[in-house]
C-alpha cells in the first residue's frame, strides 16, 4: 500500500468506489466537482498493487490555541478487512506529527460504524465522547450520532 497525491485521472475510480453501498451509506452523494470540491484539505489516494484502492484526507486547523487535524477516509469494500485503512490512517498521522507539527489528531466514524471505529482504535485512536445527531445521513433525511476519537502524539501504534 502507497499513499500518493490525488492526480487528473482519478476521478472515475474514486466516483466507482463512492458509490458502492458500504461506503455511499457514510458519505454523501458527491459534489459534480468531486475529488476536487473541497480544496481546504489534502486529499491522498490509497493504492494497493498499482491501482486506487481509496481515499484519505486531513484537514489543518492553523490557529495556535487550537492546532490540530482532523482526518477521513474511504477504502474500496472488495480491500476491507485487510487492514489497508488503518495502515492509511497511521501513516497520515506519522506525516502529520513528524512533518506538519501536530501533536493532536481527531477523526469522527459514525457510532454505529463498527468496523471504522475498530479500524481508527487499532492505530490509537480513543474515544472521547458522542456528537449527538452529529451528521445527516446520507439520503439527507435524517441525523445519526458521531463518535469523536481522538490521537495525541506519542500514542500512536
Amino acid at each position: 500500500m502507497k499513499l500518493r497525491p490525488l492526480a487528473a485521472g482519478d476521478e472515475a475510480e474514486l466516483r466507482r468506489i463512492h458509490a458502492t453501498p458500504e461506503v455511499s451509506r457514510w458519505w454523501e452523494l458527491p459534489d459534480e466537482r468531486f475529488p476536487w470540491d473541497e480544496p481546504e484539505s489534502t486529499r491522498l489516494i490509497i493504492e494497493v498493487d498499482g491501482a486506487v484502492a481509496g481515499m484519505i484526507q486531513f484537514h489543518e486547523e492553523l490557529e495556535p490555541k487550537y492546532r490540530h487535524a482532523s482526518i477521513d477516509l474511504f477504502v474500496d469494500p472488495a480491500l476491507h478487512g485487510r487492514g489497508i485503512g488503518a495502515e492509511a490512517v497511521r501513516r497520515v498521522v506519522r506525516l502529520l506529527i513528524d512533518e506538519r507539527g501536530h501533536h493532536r489528531m481527531t477523526i469522527d466514524p459514525a457510532t454505529d460504524n463498527a468496523a471504522a471505529i475498530r479500524a481508527y482504535e487499532k492505530v490509537g485512536f480513543r474515544p472521547v465522547g458522542v456528537m449527538r445527531a452529529y451528521e445527516r445521513d446520507a439520503d439527507g433525511q435524517g441525523w445519526h450520532d458521531g463518535l469523536l476519537m481522538e490521537l495525541l502524539a506519542g500514542e500512536e501504534r
